[in-house]
């Protein structure tokens, strides 16, 4: 029985964390023993129960118990960016290959030269790098020498049954929780609070959506800043959740979604709301638009394009039912759990039988 050591950034319940934690489940279907360990402990309130190796993610007592942990593994999987050093490090002289995930978009990834040696260093210890769409992939064949029989191409995965259209009463219960008008019209904005995410453009367009109401689930750096935005340009039209245990509990109270990110992966958060049946309206950069099929199961704008996002949260608004019947059905069939997880466990068998 091959077993399969999967190693995440933080305890954090952040993208990548979550997917390992949730892939987990149908690598045991497959027969597969799997453990689940964080280099570090987490930051924030919001944690998932995974063990952590030590206090801090590259540092010398992580990287040894990570090290003995891997020994004693047929294969490890490495879920993100710090994970990647750690994982080269800690199996250097070792049989036990990695896997090293990549969430982001290697086409785009600014570092210095030195950097940029020393990740092209780092994946070249790797056995497999999966990428989650074909561009992604491309990118680390022609920028970062990952051979092309080495590049693989998984996309992202959510446990469908999480995430189910909410029933009326649920949908009432969740607009009551967060103190949203319960015949208002809901946007939806769930993520991490930071610069690239672009979370002052959905609070500039709800200001011009006098009817609508904006609900802002998630926490970070911008949040003081956002709230205080947010009570100068749309006042009374934004509530703040904090970050959420379970994201489908704001999902449940929206009619549509937005991401108005400068730049992203192929976001859970997406796949998520097509699996409840929402629309989503997005800015086309990274792999978004792998999930949001422009005027199918959402509506895609340029990133930075305020007018453009203010259309579109108005017409998804409008006409979300449609949107939202397709991307659940496009959801299901290329993102849900099952069929990821098997092309991951085909994928660890593979390489645990090469080394």
């Amino acid at each position: 029985m091959t077993s399969v050591l999967q190693v995440i950034t933080s305890t954090d319940r952040r993208g990548a964390e979550v997917f390992a934690c949730e892939l987990a489940e149908p690598l045991a279907d497959a027969g597969l023993t799997v453990r689940t360990v964080a280099l570090a402990a987490g930051r924030t309130a919001s944690r998932l129960d995974v063990e952590p190796l030590g206090p801090s993610p590259v540092g010398i007592v992580a990287l040894r118990r990570l090290r003995a942990l891997a020994r004693a593994s047929d294969v490890v999987v490495a879920h993100g960016s710090r994970t990647l050093p750690a994982c080269a490090i800690a199996t250097l002289g070792l049989p036990t290959p990695f896997v090293y995930r990549v969430i982001g978009d290697p086409r785009h990834w600014s570092a210095s030269g030195l950097r940029r040696l020393r990740v092209r260093l780092f994946l070249s210890r790797a056995s497999a790098v999966v990428a989650l769409w074909p561009a992604a992939a491309a990118g680390l064949v022609a920028n970062y020498g990952v051979p092309v029989a080495r590049a693989r191409v998984i996309p992202n995965g959510v446990d469908a049954r999480r995430f189910v259209p909410p029933p009326p009463a649920r949908r009432a219960a969740a607009r009551q929780r967060f103190g949203l008008d319960p015949g208002a019209p809901v946007v939806v904005y769930l993520g991490a609070l930071s610069p690239e995410k672009n979370v002052v453009a959905a609070i500039a367009s709800i200001g011009e959506l006098p009817l609508a109401r904006l609900l802002v689930a998630g926490d970070g750096p911008d949040r003081d800043d956002l709230e205080r935005r947010a009570a100068h340009v749309a006042p009374g039209q934004v509530r703040f959740a904090g970050s959420l245990d379970d994201p489908s509990a704001a999902l449940a109270a929206a009619d549509v979604v937005v991401l108005p990110s400068l730049t992203e992966g192929m976001p859970a958060v997406a796949i998520e709301a097509g699996l409840m049946g929402l629309p989503v309206v997005a800015t086309g950069v990274g792999a978004v638009g792998e999930v949001v099929r422009d005027g199918h199961t959402g509506l895609l704008v340029p990133a930075g394009d305020q007018p453009a996002l203010v259309a579109a949260l108005g017409a998804a608004l409008d006409g979300g039912d449609r949107l939202g019947v397709e991307a659940r059905r496009w959801c299901l069939d290329r993102f849900a759990m099952g069929p990821v997880g098997h092309a991951w466990a085909v994928l660890l068998e593979e390489v645990a039988a090469l080394e």
